[in-house]
């Protein structure tokens, strides 16, 4: 399994990374949701952890860019934000094509039940 996880700060990202390693599962990187577009379509990554707000290409651009793209549409994104209580910013995530949307600090729980489902899913399909 492999997980792209999106997010302009390097801590962010370092440390889900640091959790998803730690899990067996093969980590991919990326700044910005411009990056994010371009791994995603030459990785397929099985799942994508995607920061909302970032320079260059936000998250809800990047997962609109990302539903058009046959070989990206079927990769389930979650959204990460900081601003959880924002409910407009979680309906255009859902919009947008994001799977589901988790607050920062992340909970390690979530993410646990997150990455389970995807492995089953991918199992039976």
């Amino acid at each position: 399994m492999s997980v792209l996880v999106v997010d302009d700060h390097q801590d962010n990202r370092d440390l889900l990374c640091l959790f998803l390693r730690h899990k067996g599962i093969c980590t991919l990187e990326a700044a910005n949701g411009l990056e994010a577009v371009d791994i995603a379509r030459t990785d397929h990554p099985n799942l994508i952890f995607m920061d909302i707000s970032m320079p260059v290409l936000d998250g809800i651009a990047a997962t609109k860019v990302l539903r058009t793209l046959q070989q990206t549409c079927d990769i389930p994104i979650v959204a990460l934000s900081a601003h959880c209580s924002d409910s407009d910013m979680r309906q255009k995530a859902v919009e947008a094509g994001c799977t589901s949307c988790l607050c920062k600090p992340l909970e390690f729980d979530l993410l646990e039940t997150i990455l389970h489902d995807v492995e089953e899913f991918q199992h039976r399909n």
